[in-house]
């Protein structure tokens, strides 16, 4: 039985095409999967992403007990509502988990992870705790719900849905969010695109769809929420990292404090590892063909793989985020295995879309 959020029978009134995405019923598209993308570019689009799970940590040792389970410096959120992207890693350095982590209070802050690995990431927080407890609390609010409005006019038309929230949200900047009951409101997004991911009790959640609706946000699926993030260089945890990889070759070497003094798991394995790999972007330069994961990559400095891949409506051509080696040129043409043929493709930076418009040259 597949488990639902509580927009189900919204997206099912909308005529959504529903799809099994880790164990819930999801849209994949209301239509045309384009059409959508286009939307989230172009205007606002609204994503149900309730399946992914809220989790409060609370207690006085919250600051501590996130220093040791992250590799990004918690100690960079000082001001309530501040927020920052994190990889949690096991003790060899693998990719447990990409997250977001914001800080309301100096015994509160509030962790969104994915919905493939919430129950391995609530488990591995409880094994951790152990030199915390009791006064620690791993606390996962699966009585919320989570919806992102995102697109140029993102904004505008939340303000537009709930004018109530605009005076204490109109001065958020990036990667900073405000509690503004019953709405937890974050000024992040995984398209590229301004806007709001919002927190709220899976109660109000229909209601507040409805509302967004009805000011013209149109809804938005998973397929469509693919080739935005791809375009937007963002990773996907299963595809572009996992256990089996570190962040230093998965493009994310950003996220990762080596610098402070604090201990973290999985640091000591990266403090040892001689990275060979990191992540690139790809742009295919023949026809015929699509990019996609898994794909071999030939490169006169070694062979690679593509992590995901896919048709860009926005910039009208294939691209991808592949696992290269570390020293190749950007610039470089390459040859991808294609349904047994080898087409070219070059190296690029990514991202390769950013508020709309082609950062490839």
């Amino acid at each position: 039985m597949l488990k639902q959020t509580a927009l189900n029978a919204a997206h099912r009134a909308l005529g959504a095409k529903m799809v099994d995405f880790s164990g819930w019923d999801m849209p994949l598209h209301y239509g045309s999967q384009i059409e959508e993308h286009h939307q989230v570019r172009r205007d606002a689009g609204m994503f149900d992403v309730s399946h992914m799970l809220t989790i409060d940590i609370e207690g006085p040792p919250a600051r501590d007990f996130l220093r040791l389970l992250l590799a990004n410096n918690i100690d960079r959120l000082q001001i309530p509502g501040k927020a920052m992207y994190s990889c949690m890693l096991d003790t060899r350095g693998g990719v447990l988990d990409d997250l977001i982590v914001y800080y309301l209070r100096e015994d509160w802050f509030r962790v969104v992870v994915n919905a493939a690995t919430c129950d391995k990431d609530l488990a591995w927080m409880q094994t951790q705790r152990a030199g915390f407890a009791p006064i620690l609390n791993i606390r996962p609010r699966r009585d919320m719900a989570i919806m992102a409005v995102q697109g140029p006019h993102a904004r505008e038309k939340v303000w537009q849905a709930a004018p109530e929230i605009r005076a204490v949200t109109e001065s958020l900047k990036p990667f900073q969010a405000a509690d503004c009951a019953p709405y937890f409101v974050g000024r992040t997004g995984y398209t590229g695109e301004d806007g709001f991911e919002i927190i709220l009790p899976a109660a109000h959640a229909p209601a507040f769809w409805a509302a967004l609706h009805a000011v013209g946000v149109k809804p938005i699926g998973l397929g469509a929420r693919d080739t935005l993030r791809l375009e937007a260089g963002m990773n996907l945890y299963g595809q572009d990292m996992d256990e089996t990889v570190t962040p230093l070759e998965s493009g994310l070497t950003w996220t990762v404090d080596m610098i402070a003094e604090r201990d973290f798991i999985g640091k000591a394995a990266l403090k040892e590892q001689v990275v060979a790999r990191d992540l690139f972007g790809m742009v295919l330069v023949d026809k015929g063909g699509v990019l996609r994961s898994h794909q071999k990559v030939r490169t006169t400095y070694g062979d690679g793989e593509i992590t995901s891949g896919s048709f860009s409506p926005t910039l009208n051509q294939s691209i991808a985020l592949a696992r290269l080696p570390k020293h190749i040129p950007i610039g470089e043409l390459v040859q991808v295995e294609v349904r047994d043929k080898l087409l070219s493709a070059k190296v690029v930076k990514y991202p390769f879309v950013r508020n709309g418009k082609s950062l490839i040259g």
